[in-house]
């Protein structure tokens, strides 16, 4: 019994993971990689298929397996993520944002995702 209720507290906090990750890719102050990360491990303790989806999924399928396998992120793809971070945080801060402590806030996970992006190994595009 314990084991079937873990497995299925792993498969809820790895769907509410890859959720929240999802919704990071347009929303800057969510980290996308995080949450994904935290869904992939989720999946692979409790659910194969929902593991396979996750890593297998068109969209940032090959992102989550590049990143757990150590293959690295190709340049062109850390410059667009790098300048749509920057791009969001700073229309942010200029329209959306009153606050002083949240602008700082918000610069300070700007910079922090800019120096983890920057600091993942770099992929060459023709590899697999």
């Amino acid at each position: 019994m314990w084991a079937k209720a873990k497995r299925r507290l792993l498969i809820g906090a790895g769907t509410l993971s890859a959720g929240l990750g999802i919704i990071g890719i347009f929303i800057p102050i969510l980290p996308t990689t995080p949450f994904l990360l935290l869904a992939a491990a989720c999946y692979m303790r409790s659910s194969e298929r929902f593991y396979q989806w996750l890593i297998n999924n068109r969209i940032f399928g090959a992102y989550v397996s590049n990143y757990i396998e150590g293959r690295g992120m190709p340049v062109r793809i850390k410059i667009l993520t790098i300048l749509l971070l920057w791009l969001t945080i700073g229309l942010s801060i200029a329209c959306g944002v009153q606050n002083i402590v949240v602008r700082v806030v918000l610069v300070c996970i700007a910079i922090g995702v800019t120096i983890h992006i920057v600091l993942i190994k770099k992929k060459k595009v023709n590899d697999d």
